[in-house]
């Protein structure tokens, strides 16, 4: 696929420097160009710290090295002017016709416009949401969703190969909690007698499958045999309790307890990919944990770290060194009763990542798994892998805000708020964008009322208003899109053109800030920057003037700005609306 320079202006403003650091400082080739954009359109288009840098490896006064640059910087259609500021920057001022060159190369590249080479190709496996398929997704899968979607696209923009994946718990003690839970209140439909644990799983969407098993199966699993024979008390052992009753449970029903935990497998993960789907998260792998076990991958791996030396016999149990590898203390991997730990079909699953081609691992995990990074670490390390290739990212919770209140939300309970519920509410588009307002690792608070207002201050509607808007001037002006890729843009001169066509020479440079610090939200930021900008523009000028040649150019800039906001939307999953 066809990507852009990063970005053409920049890089030419940055080689000129280069020239004339060589020519009027030799002694000071070593120092980098670092190129940023003022703040204040009155301080340029580009600002530079280079003569601050140099004077203090010259010993000279920067003013005076800044002198000495502009002196010696070759002459370029690209520069209107460059003056020294404050205590010896340089602040560049690009030329009209070389910010209205930017509309050629938007129309050029259309939906790629804005794609960067910063990954060169690099294949990335990222893992996201990845919820124990225990009961619907909530608000904070929301999150991670969105998120690691949203990510997934940028880095995709920025060069990498994206494999996006899913991990489903279907091995683990929660997958055995809700096959139990879910025996259980088939039970009641059928009268035998017992008081519901309350350390099961609550939701309807228990009762619901139960009923489903007994349409199906009608008495077949029904045993008046006591699953609670033996167990401690609930309140002073709720594990020791839950563990007995999950044992319990498999040796009453024998055979017939895989059918029950089958059943409840394929309805949660179906309706997590449903969901998933509906929210416009794709996946190319659901990656199983029960395959760990079953294609001798998980043996695979633990005889690897025994070949390696880093596991040990103790108390009838193996344990991984990982203390060796900077975690606090070693780990369990294989139980004395040979049940293994859930970090032993872990480590199983990073190590198949690597094997399976994958340069870099970028894991999202909730806030309660940060302790849980170390050991996951050490085990890559232990492997022979680099640990540098294994990053992750963590997603902090989402409260949601109704009114000005807090709506209070709760987990095994049953009543916490569902993904689908708040896409109900306030809409794909919002809950896409909201969610990715906010760096993953900081608390995000999500404004019920502010998502489904039709206000400037709901940032989608603010953004999709400005592509709406372009759409209706095309409208109101009923000619051929296809003729403003040619029109000469040589008009587009006044003070909001030229900050427009800046703010669309930026975007390839935000698409590869984003993916180099993981950064979606740094889109969402440049989507609102932009479309205050079309506002702007579009409130203090005219486009369809009388003028012919001044109204196909600005037609041109609007069109392109049009292109560049639905460019953004779609990597952040936002749909791009032509009426609002």
């Amino acid at each position: 696929m066809q990507t852009a320079a990063l970005p053409d202006l920049k890089t030419q403003l940055i080689e000129l420097i280069n020239t004339a650091v060589a020519n009027a400082l030799p002694d000071a080739t070593h120092v980098s160009v670092d190129l940023e954009r003022p703040k204040q359109a009155s301080h340029g288009d580009y600002a530079c710290n280079i003569a601050l840098q140099a004077a203090k490896a010259l010993r000279k006064n920067p003013r005076e090295v800044a002198a000495e640059l502009l002196k010696a910087l070759p002459a370029s259609p690209i520069i209107a002017k460059a003056e020294i500021a404050g205590a010896g920057f340089i602040n560049f001022f690009l030329s009209p016709a070389a910010k209205q060159h930017v509309l050629k190369e938007i129309f050029a590249a259309g939906k790629n416009y804005g794609r960067v080479n910063v990954g060169q190709g690099e294949k990335v496996l990222l893992e996201f949401v990845s919820s124990n398929p225990t009961g619907p997704l909530h608000v904070a899968h929301g999150r991670a969703a969105a998120f690691g979607a949203s990510l997934a696209n940028v880095l995709d923009a920025a060069g990498y190969q994206v494999h996006r994946e899913y991990y489903v718990n279907d091995a683990g003690r929660q997958m055995d909690i809700l096959t139990v839970s879910t025996w259980l209140r088939y039970l009641a439909l059928f009268n035998v007698p017992f008081t519901y644990p309350g350390k099961c799983y609550q939701g309807d969407y228990v009762q619901t499958m139960a009923e489903e098993i007994k349409a199906a199966h009608g008495d077949r699993f029904v045993n008046n045999e006591g699953p609670f024979a033996g167990a401690p008390n609930l309140e002073e052992d709720p594990e020791g309790y839950l563990d007995v009753l999950i044992a319990n449970t498999k040796k009453i029903l024998g055979d017939k307890y895989s059918q029950i935990h089958g059943h409840a497998l394929n309805v949660q993960v179906d309706d997590m990919r449903q969901d998933l789907l509906e929210f416009g998260v794709h996946y190319d792998c659901w990656f199983s944990e029960q395959s760990l076990y079953d294609n001798g991958l998980l043996q695979h791996a633990l005889a690897e770290l025994g070949t390696r030396g880093y596991t040990y016999r103790k108390d009838g149990a193996l344990w991984f060194k990982s203390s060796e590898f900077g975690d606090e203390k070693d780990r369990v991997l294989q139980r004395e009763n040979g049940l293994y730990t859930y970090f032993a079909p872990d480590i199983a699953y990073h190590l198949n990542k690597f094997e399976r081609g994958f340069d870099r691992l970028i894991d999202l995990w909730g806030p309660d798994h940060h302790g849980y990074i170390p050991r996951v670490r050490a085990s890559v390390e232990a492997l022979g892998r680099d640990p540098s290739r294994f990053l992750v990212i963590i997603s902090q919770l989402v409260k949601l805000y109704r009114d000005g209140e807090l709506v209070k939300l709760s987990t095994r309970a049953g009543n916490y708020v569902t993904l689908r519920d708040l896409r109900s509410e306030v809409g794909n588009d919002a809950a896409r964008f909201f969610y990715v307002l906010r760096k993953s690792d900081q608390h995000l608070d999500f404004d019920l009322d502010l998502a489904k207002s039709k206000t400037n201050d709901n940032p989608v509607y603010y953004i999709q208003y400005a592509h709406a808007r372009i759409c209706r001037v095309h409208e109101q002006w009923g000619g051929n899109a296809d003729q403003l890729t040619t029109v000469d843009i040589s008009p587009l001169t006044n003070s909001y053109e030229m900050e427009l066509m800046q703010a669309l020479i930026d975007y390839p440079q935000v698409i590869a800030s984003a993916a180099r610090d993981y950064a979606p939200h740094t889109i969402a930021y440049y989507l609102k920057d932009l479309a205050a900008h079309l506002h702007s523009y579009y409130n203090a000028e005219q486009f369809l003037v009388e003028d012919e040649q001044l109204k196909l150019a600005r037609l041109a800039l609007i069109t392109a700005t049009r292109q560049v906001i639905s460019n953004g939307l779609a990597l952040l999953g936002v749909s791009s609306p032509e009426k609002m």
